[in-house]
């Protein structure tokens, strides 16, 4: 009976997969072009969902990244990221093929495979210490692959940062991951607390940037904002075109 629904999911994967190619055939040739400022007009409901984040942050993320980080030997934390990150590699190397990246798609495959076995389910990362560099995609940049404007800037709730084309990849990603699909319930599991670790340790790690943004500066919300759309265009095209923006205009109409 498990066959069957393996056999069955597969093939659902694969129409799926089929149909989302065919689609970015049809809609686009080129990679979308890279704004300059930002679309943000939902900027009142975008700060109100801010405000319940960096309450969130500073009541529970902040103290328990704290606490983790101090009491967590460091290769522990590593081993957490390095599981929940290998678990994703089959989700990127479908996107590398939706974006005809057939190297990347094939080195990550690669790390996939090498993790799995020689470095215990994804625990160590010996294909990093191999020289084989993760070639990190998710749906999002398929869409800008595929021609897909970036959008409206939305802040979402507990995750963040976003825009629309970045916050339908989400979606996406979630559906295209093949162990989403195939595998047992306690490795879906284990592969959504790993990432809750990994997601505690990144606060840990980068805590004095978080802190900065969200509690130091004049507008966290504009802070975010802007730091969160000149690297994401930047991770995409090499292309920022931010340098311009004063993340503190909207401050000045109030004087």
């Amino acid at each position: 009976m498990k066959n069957v629904i393996i056999s069955i999911n597969f093939r659902k994967l694969t129409k799926c997969v089929a149909a989302i190619v065919v689609a970015g055939s049809v809609v686009a040739c080129t990679p979308a072009p890279t704004p300059t400022g930002f679309d943000d007009p939902n900027e009142a409901q975008n700060r109100k969902v801010h405000a319940l984040n960096r309450a969130v942050d500073r009541t529970v993320l902040r103290p328990v990244s704290a606490a983790y980080g101090r009491t967590a030997p460091g290769p522990v934390r590593r081993a957490f990221s390095n599981f929940s990150e290998n678990l994703s590699l089959p989700g990127v190397v479908v996107n590398n093929l939706l974006q005809f990246r057939i190297e990347e798609a094939g080195a990550n495959t690669f790390r996939f495979l090498l993790n799995s076995t020689f470095g215990f389910g994804g625990l160590m990362d010996v294909a990093t210490e191999a020289g084989i560099a993760e070639n990190s995609s998710d749906f999002g940049e398929t869409l800008y692959v595929w021609g897909v404007g970036e959008g409206a800037y939305v802040e979402l709730p507990l995750l963040g940062p976003s825009t629309s084309r970045a916050m339908a990849g989400r979606v996406v990603d979630i559906a295209l991951n093949p162990l989403n699909l195939v595998s047992e319930s306690e490795l879906r599991t284990a592969g959504a607390v790993s990432g809750g670790f990994a997601r505690v340790d990144d606060r840990f790690t980068f805590g004095d940037l978080v802190d900065q943004v969200l509690y130091e500066s004049a507008d966290s919300y504009a802070q975010a904002r802007l730091l969160y759309l000149q690297n994401r265009r930047f991770q995409l095209s090499g292309e920022a075109q931010l340098d311009d923006i004063d993340p503190y205009e909207d401050l000045y109409d109030l004087d």
